[in-house]
C-alpha cells in the first residue's frame, strides 16, 4: 500500500474533488443525485399496471387494489393504465401533480444474469454487458471528468464502483454522525508528512472536506434533537444529503438496501409498503432541504433489475429483468409515464416471467445528461461508450 492509498483509507473520505474537460450546462448550478435501490425493487408494485387484468391474475396476494377513494390501501391513479403505490401518497404523488416526477417503465440493462452483484456492477460501470469490463471505470467518474465545475460526492461507507477511476472523489457515510476517526492532531501530522509533496494540496483538501461534512451533518443532527420529531432511516439521511448538496456538492450518489423481497412482500400494506414509505419521505425531505436548488436538481432512482411479474409460492417475487426508473426534480417535465411502453400482458413478458427492457438505462441517462449539462455527442460517448442517447425530454 503506497502513501496515497494509506491516507485515503485513513480518511475514510477520498481526497480532492474533480477537475474535468468541459462545462456547458444550461444552468451552472445544475445538480444530479443518483439513488440506487440495491436488491432489485419490485417496480410493478410501485408504478402499478392497474389497467391490466393479467396483473391481478398473476398476483393473487400481492396485487395492489385498483384505485378506490374508499380504500386507503388502494392504488393512486396516474393515468388510464398506471397507478402509484399508496405508500407514496403524501410524498411522491404531490411531485407528480406538480409535474416534478416522471416514471420510465420497461427500463434496465442488457445484463441477463439476474445476479444482484453482476448487474449492480453493470449499472455502476455503464459498460456493455458481455464485453471486457473495466472495474476501474464507473460512469459517474467518467461524467465528473467531463464537467470542470462538478463537485462530486458518494454518500456511502466505501467508494462505490460508479465513482471509480479518474480523480479522487470524497465518500461520506451519511448515517454516521460520530467524530471522524482521525483527530486534529493526527490530521496535522499527516499533512506535515506530505508538505512539499505533489499531493500536499489534495491532502489538505481531503481534510477540509472531511471536517466540513462532519460539521454539517452533526449540526443538523443537533437541530433535530431540539424538541423536533427525529426523522428516521433514509428520511434522515436524505435530509442530510439535501443540505450537503445545497451547500457543497453538485453530483451525488447514494445507495439504499433492503429491496430483495422473496418472501411476504405485501401489497398495499406490509414490508414493501413500509420501505416505500421511508423512501418517499426521504426523497420529499431531500427536496425540502435543498430548497430553491430543487429547481436545478434532478434525482434519478434506479435499481439493478426488476422482479418477476408473477408472485412466487412464498408471497414474494424473484429476480427479474425490466424495471421502472424515477426522475424527479423542480425542472423535470413530469406528470407523465415516459419512454416506449407495452401493455402488461402475458404475451408481452420477457422470457414469460419479467418486464422486458425497452429503454436501455445508459441511453436514458445519456439523453438526460445531454439536456441537463449540454454535453455533446463526443462527451456522451465517453460517459456511455457504445450507446446513443434516448431523448425522452425529461428536463
Amino acid at each position: 500500500m503506497d502513501r496515497r492509498d494509506l491516507l485515503t483509507a485513513s480518511l475514510g473520505l477520498g481526497l480532492a474533488t474533480v477537475a474535468g474537460r468541459v462545462w456547458a450546462a444550461p444552468r451552472a448550478d445544475a445538480r444530479l443525485l443518483v439513488v440506487f435501490l440495491r436488491g432489485a425493487y419490485d417496480a410493478a408494485s410501485v408504478v402499478i399496471p392497474t389497467g391490466s387484468d393479467f396483473y391481478y391474475r398473476a398476483r393473487r396476494t400481492l396485487a395492489v387494489a385498483r384505485p378506490s377513494a374508499a380504500d386507503p390501501a388502494a392504488a393512486l391513479p396516474l393515468d388510464a393504465d398506471w397507478s402509484l403505490h399508496p405508500a407514496l401518497r403524501e410524498t411522491i404523488l404531490p411531485l407528480w401533480a406538480r409535474g416534478q416526477a416522471a416514471f420510465v417503465p420497461f427500463a434496465g440493462t442488457d445484463d441477463l444474469t439476474r445476479s444482484h452483484f453482476e448487474t449492480q456492477d453493470t449499472i455502476e460501470m455503464g459498460q456493455t454487458a458481455g464485453a471486457a469490463r473495466d472495474y476501474n471505470s464507473g460512469f459517474m467518474a467518467r461524467l465528473a471528468a467531463e464537467l470542470t465545475r462538478a463537485r462530486p460526492v458518494a454518500f456511502t461507507e466505501q467508494m462505490p464502483l460508479v465513482f471509480r477511476g479518474g480523480e479522487a472523489v470524497p465518500n461520506v457515510a451519511i448515517n454516521q454522525v460520530g467524530k471522524p476517526g482521525i483527530d486534529e492532531r493526527q490530521a496535522r501530522l499527516i499533512a506535515a508528512m506530505y508538505r512539499g509533496h505533489p499531493l500536499a494540496g489534495a491532502v489538505d483538501e481531503g481534510f477540509r472536506v472531511r471536517e466540513a461534512v462532519y460539521q454539517t451533518v452533526s449540526d443538523h443532527a443537533m437541530q433535530a434533537d431540539r424538541g423536533a420529531v427525529s426523522p428516521r432511516g433514509f428520511e434522515l439521511a436524505a435530509r442530510r444529503i439535501g443540505r450537503l448538496m445545497r451547500e457543497q456538492f453538485t453530483l451525488g450518489f447514494v445507495d439504499v438496501g433492503g429491496w430483495d423481497t422473496h418472501v411476504n412482500q405485501g401489497a398495499g400494506t406490509g414490508y414493501l409498503a413500509d420501505r416505500l414509505g421511508e423512501l418517499g419521505r426521504g426523497l420529499a425531505g431531500f427536496a425540502q432541504e435543498i430548497g430553491a436548488g430543487w429547481d436545478a436538481t434532478v434525482v434519478v432512482v434506479l435499481s439493478e433489475f426488476g422482479r418477476t411479474f408473477r408472485e412466487n409460492g412464498s408471497r414474494g417475487t424473484d429476480h427479474g429483468h425490466g424495471s421502472v426508473y424515477w426522475v424527479l426534480g423542480g425542472g423535470v417535465r413530469g406528470g407523465r409515464i415516459a419512454g416506449p411502453q407495452v401493455r402488461a400482458t402475458e404475451a408481452n413478458l420477457f422470457q414469460n416471467r419479467d418486464y422486458p427492457v425497452l429503454t436501455d438505462y445508459r441511453s436514458l441517462l445519456a439523453g438526460l445528461l445531454a439536456r441537463l449539462y449540454g454535453l455533446d455527442q463526443a462527451s456522451l460517448r465517453r460517459v456511455f461508450p457504445g450507446v446513443g442517447p434516448a431523448d425522452l425530454a425529461l428536463v
